[in-house]
């Protein structure tokens, strides 16, 4: 059998936090130097981590951003359970054990992806927009949350079809890269989308002729439920698409296989290790 290219490439290291910044919503965006998972991560790809000395068992978290050069990588998190809380308690100069990165990346097909994040499943898509900032064709992002966005949206100066008037919420990195994106939630924030990420994805979908159309790829990370919304989105309009899942998880390496979920094959239903396996799968592998 042939070795899956992600295998034995998982690096233990001890991290020194560089910053916890908190945002509204108990979110945090956590930057830690850790070279060794920095010079090898992909977008899709996860560490796990010891958030503090009193927990045994570890977190795994979506790297976000990541800088070979420099070194550090980047996760966003909400503080919601007890290991997280801890983890918010975390100071610059401390020191935290990650390993990573592991996982099956994305894996960028499509000359126009769109990427489409949920919540804390925006971090994955924010990883693909920065390997792709400096291609020709720059992915179309739309990030959804129904709680205060990590930073402080910008009207884009980048124009979109099919955008409804005043859709001009944009996230600040993404637009400095020159990548389009717009934000979506149901809280009535000014410049987002009323609606859900795939309501407005529907909007820019349709703007397309048929040509660019067969261009599009979907790429996505969020809740259970969006997740089965993108690829029923993706169905319709006859796209291929990629989902990243996100699951508790024990040892995080495929030894506990506590993350499973069913994927279906051409040989009938099997159940797959979302740590090693995943976490990206295609999306009609997982929704049927």
């Amino acid at each position: 059998m042939k070795e899956k290219s992600h295998r034995n490439t998982i690096l233990v290291e001890e991290a020194e936090i560089i910053s916890n910044e908190n945002f509204p919503g108990e979110q945090f965006v956590m930057r830690v130097q850790a070279p060794g998972c920095a010079a090898q991560c992909l977008p899709g790809q996860f560490v796990h981590l010891t958030v503090d000395p009193k927990l045994l068992m570890r977190r795994p978290m979506s790297i976000m951003r990541s800088s070979k050069e420099s070194g550090w990588i980047d996760f966003l998190y909400k503080a919601i359970g007890e290991g997280t809380k801890l983890l918010s308690q975390r100071r610059a100069g401390e020191i935290i054990n990650l390993m990573g990165p592991i996982g099956k990346p994305f894996l960028i097909k499509n000359q126009r992806p769109l990427l489409i994040g949920g919540g804390v499943g925006m971090p994955p898509m924010i990883a693909i927009a920065e390997s792709l900032k400096n291609k020709k064709n720059k992915p179309f992002t739309i990030l959804g949350s129904e709680v205060p966005f990590p930073f402080k949206p910008v009207p884009s100066q980048i124009m979109l079809p099919g955008i409804p008037s005043g859709v001009i919420g944009s996230m600040p990195l993404l637009e400095d890269w020159g990548i389009p994106s717009r934000l979506t939630s149901n809280q009535g924030y000014p410049g987002c989308y009323d609606g859900f990420v795939t309501d407005l994805a529907r909007h820019w979908l349709n703007a397309l002729n048929e040509s660019n159309l067969k261009e599009v790829g979907i790429y996505a990370c969020g809740p259970h439920n969006m997740l089965q919304a993108v690829v029923n989105l993706a169905r319709e309009y006859d796209l291929p698409v990629q989902i990243s899942l996100e699951e508790y998880m024990a040892c995080a390496v495929g030894g506990c296989a506590g993350c499973v979920v069913e994927t279906k094959t051409q040989a009938g239903p099997k159940m797959q290790r979302i740590c090693v396996d995943g976490p990206v799968f295609d999306g009609y592998q997982i929704f049927s």
